[in-house]
């Protein structure tokens, strides 16, 4: 027998968002894991909702070389580092984390930066 998600659905926005310091950035940063591996049926590690305010940031950090990650922008601006390569974001932004890669994340607007992250379980 298949196994069924327990997971059916949730609105981003109301997701109460704890505060921590991600990966030893600057700051503290909303964070909600909305999934974990264990809810989901597929190859999904987790999904995640974090909110960066201003001036805050996710540091540096590598992921295994079975971990593919992908940021999806919501809402804000930010500078992201991802392998050694410097580029801005913006709401709608989609970015991948490749296996193996290393990636920051800075809010460098006046406003909140909002995003939804989801790892994927990849073969090496």
């Amino acid at each position: 027998m298949d196994r069924q998600p327990a997971f059916d659905r949730c609105n981003l926005d109301h997701l109460d968002l704890a505060g921590i310091r991600a990966h030893g950035g600057e700051g503290l940063i909303g964070f909600a894991r909305v999934l974990d591996r264990e809810r989901l049926a597929g190859s999904c590690n987790f999904i995640d909702l974090a909110e960066l305010p201003a001036g805050t940031s996710i540091g540096p950090h590598t992921h295994e070389a079975s971990e593919e990650e992908f940021y999806l922008v919501l809402t804000g601006t930010g500078e992201m580092c991802r392998n050694g390569e410097l580029f801005q974001v913006r709401a709608g932004d989609l970015i991948r984390n490749p296996p193996g890669g290393t990636h920051s994340l800075r809010n460098t607007g006046a406003s909140p930066l909002r995003i939804f992250v989801f790892e994927l379980n990849v073969r090496p």
